[in-house]
């Protein structure tokens, strides 16, 4: 092969990498803001529990950002959704540390491991025990309960995550055997094995 050739060949395979790199970012960026516009529309399925707007909806969103986007742009949408929520009136402070501690350590975990129940205890152990915690300092100095104690989040962190993790299970067990995890994987440029 040429100097000509071979140049060429350099080019138009760096200009498919960038490429390809780009069309990744833009769907990366597309699926966190689905997965934002969904959380923040399931936040109106709410219920309360113990003065936390729990909402299923945003742990499921977080299974799934932490299996097809790895754990910063899962962190992103999570983050995303937690601030339109507050702003239009569907969420408290407390949806921050909830919310994208969940999505944070779902996508460590999964990424670390590649197996669908890391994803799953991720959110619970991420949302409900971590987030809980992280939510007495927000209730007791910006939301100014006196109350609040730092184990007070814990439960109903943990029951509102649990019911949203089912349902991502459930969702992502599905999609597993239908082979839609590892058609993702591979147009997402994944080097890890397939989960399980």
């Amino acid at each position: 092969m040429g100097r000509k050739e071979s140049g060429s060949f350099f080019r138009e395979h760096v200009f498919f990498k960038e490429e390809s790199m780009n069309n990744l970012r833009v769907r990366k960026i597309a699926f966190t803001a689905v997965l934002a516009a969904f959380a923040v529309v399931g936040s109106f399925f709410s219920f309360p529990v113990f003065g936390a707007k729990c909402a299923p909806a945003q742990h499921l969103a977080n299974i799934l950002g932490a299996v097809f986007l790895g754990p910063a742009w899962n962190v992103a949408a999570a983050f995303i959704a937690s601030l339109i929520r507050n702003l239009i009136g569907a969420g408290t402070p407390l949806a921050f540390p909830g919310s994208m501690c969940g999505a944070l350590l779902a996508g460590v975990l999964y990424r670390l491991v590649r197996r669908l129940p890391a994803a799953w205890l991720g959110e619970i152990a991420g949302t409900g025990l971590i987030g809980g915690m992280l939510s007495y300092p927000v209730a007791r100095f910006v939301l100014g309960n006196d109350k609040a104690a730092l184990l007070t989040f814990v439960v109903p962190f943990l029951i509102s995550s649990a019911g949203g993790t089912a349902i991502g299970a459930v969702i992502t067990v599905a999609m597993k055997r239908l082979g839609l995890l590892e058609a993702e994987r591979n147009t997402s440029g994944g080097r890890h094995g397939g989960s399980r």
